[in-house]
């Protein structure tokens, strides 16, 4: 089994949730930091959760960032399956950028 250390970027999402990453098959995940940056001059609000047979399940929700702030929203380690999502979304347009950290084991 090969251990592999990615990251997966999200840029300028807004208010339409944006996929960070899906898990693929045969492949244990595991989230080791989230990273959000408020991009704007304003503060912003931000979700990040994760979809499970079409489920949603928050890590945060409507956490507010303030203007060209930054976030890190994951206090210990998150075991995703495959087929998880992991979505992020703000309450403005085109205001935060997202940084996910994962071990994958293949």
């Amino acid at each position: 089994m090969a251990n592999t250390f990615k990251s997966y970027l999200a840029s300028a999402t807004g208010t339409s949730a944006a996929t960070v990453v899906t898990v693929a098959a045969n492949t244990q995940t595991v989230a080791v930091g989230i990273n959000l940056a408020n991009i704007l001059t304003s503060q912003i609000k931000a979700s990040v959760y994760i979809t499970r047979s079409s489920t949603d399940y928050y890590i945060v929700k409507d956490a507010p960032i303030p203007a060209q702030g930054a976030l890190s929203v994951l206090d210990g380690k998150i075991i995703l399956e495959a087929a998880d999502v992991v979505k992020v979304v703000a309450n403005t347009a085109s205001g935060l950028d997202t940084i996910l950290s994962v071990l994958e084991i293949t």
